[in-house]
């Protein structure tokens, strides 16, 4: 590793240090992500020739620009799939439209809510994917837990349950629709195997959870509606908000393996349909309608958490820096010396790093170091496949930050990395732990 290199890596572990602990410096993380990014591509310029073949002279800074661009293009579809998923799902909830599903899982029991939460949220999680579905279930937790430190609980079991749940389905994690594309896992494979692992990592977080919730819900704590819900809007138009949204949500990835365009093009169908159905339905009541002049798209569009978006933007561009050194390919290349190819412990290793670092460029490097075999453990389907698509997935409940869903969870309950990791990181590492041992013992003495 060279000096240069030595010091992107420093700049980013000192930024990662920052985020850490947010709770104690007073510092916004998205302002530290930012930096940590604009520092490390800013070493990198020192000597770009290093990592970029003809980056020299004066075709070095072009040579560059076509780098960050590649790699800005493919953070924007993640910011814009997420900005249009959260303007979606606010629009459904300030209309109304989660209130039957309110209904459904309202209870006083505090026990019987976070199971419900937890099945829900896994279920969810393979139909839609980890991120959309941990915004929906934030947005409905807020309708029923008014005691915001219940409500950290229940918001880190989403988390926990989203990722779960995605890992076992083609299509609810990015890394897994990565490795389905490929050709490396098929669907009927990835959930027959990964599905049991899967529901381990999420049950045993909960029922641990579960533990450090004692007693019912006050009378008035577990319906928190007042001022949301239905507007001036008519309950057939409730009705059409919510499927247009929550239907549009779940039409995306069918959008996508029938045009075959990027997931973020369907949110923004989505959100266009949505938009202009709701200004249909608005225009209808008359301008003088204040409450339907603030639920309106327009408006919601200026309360989006820009925090959140700006702090993914840095983090992904950071770690696209590291992508770009060659760092997280030899790392990947000194685990599979260390551990001899032993794939357990290798894809075990790849799931906890991709809960400090994004798990896409972590999976993209495994994808480009490992070649399919025609057989055995390597081919398609094979246990190295199977176990990274469980481990990139799950793994990434560890921090609050190493996944999709729990920097959205962290944004929108303003949960602190050093409260998550003090608290849940252990749970979620106990649940990750004993997914991979069913999957052992499916693998030895079941198939």
């Amino acid at each position: 590793m060279t000096t240069l290199t030595l010091g992107i890596v420093i700049v980013f572990v000192i930024g990662y240090f920052c985020i850490a602990i947010e709770s104690l410096t007073k510092i916004n993380k998205a302002a530290i992500a930012l930096l940590m990014f604009v520092f490390c591509w800013t070493l990198f310029m020192v000597d770009p020739g290093s990592y970029i073949a003809g980056a020299v002279g004066e075709h070095a800074a072009l040579a560059v620009s076509e780098v960050m661009e590649k790699h800005l293009g493919s953070t924007a579809t993640t910011l814009f799939f997420l900005m249009g998923a959260m303007t979606i799902v606010e629009v459904v909830d300030q209309n109304g439209g989660f209130n039957f599903v309110r209904d459904l899982l309202k209870t006083r029991s505090k026990k019987a809510l976070l199971w419900r939460i937890a099945v829900l949220t896994f279920v969810l999680s393979a139909i839609l994917d980890n991120l959309t579905t941990s915004i929906v279930m934030i947005m409905i937790l807020r309708k029923l837990v008014s005691s915001h430190k219940d409500r950290l609980i229940y918001a880190s079991l989403v988390v926990i349950a989203a990722n779960s749940g995605g890992a076992f389905s083609p299509i609810g994690d990015v890394t897994t629709i990565m490795l389905w594309n490929k050709g490396l896992i098929t669907a009927l494979g990835v959930i027959s195997e990964i599905f049991i692992p899967s529901v381990v990592s999420m049950v045993i977080p909960a029922y641990i959870l579960s533990l450090s919730l004692k007693g019912d819900f006050a009378a008035t704590g577990n319906n928190v509606v007042a001022g949301q819900g239905a507007g001036s809007l008519t309950a057939f138009q409730r009705k059409a908000v919510f499927v247009l949204g929550v239907g549009g949500l779940i039409f995306v990835p069918i959008f996508k393996s029938i045009t075959h365009l990027p997931p973020f093009v369907g949110i923004l169908l989505v959100l266009g349909v949505l938009w202009t159905v709701t200004e249909i339905f608005y225009r209808s009541q008359g301008e003088e309608d204040k409450g339907g002049t603030q639920k309106r798209i327009t408006n919601m569009l200026t309360r989006i958490d820009m925090g959140t978006i700006l702090f993914f933007l840095g983090i992904l561009m950071a770690v696209a820096c590291l992508e770009t050194i060659g760092v997280l390919t030899m790392l990947g290349e000194g685990l599979n010396v260390a551990f001899d190819g032993n794939h357990y412990m290798v894809t075990g290793i790849i799931g906890v790093l991709s809960s400090i670092v994004d798990n896409v460029p972590l999976v993209a490097g495994c994808m480009g170091m490992y070649p399919v075999a025609p057989t055995g453990d390597m081919a398609v389907d094979g246990i190295f496949w199977q176990l990274l698509a469980y481990c990139a997935g799950v793994g990434g409940s560890m921090l609050i930050i190493g996944s999709a869903a729990g920097v959205v969870v962290m944004g929108l309950e303003k949960i602190t990395f050093g409260w998550y990791m003090k608290r849940i990181t252990w749970i979620a590492f106990v649940g990750y732990l004993a997914g991979i041992g069913v999957y052992w013992l499916e693998k030895t003495f079941i198939f």
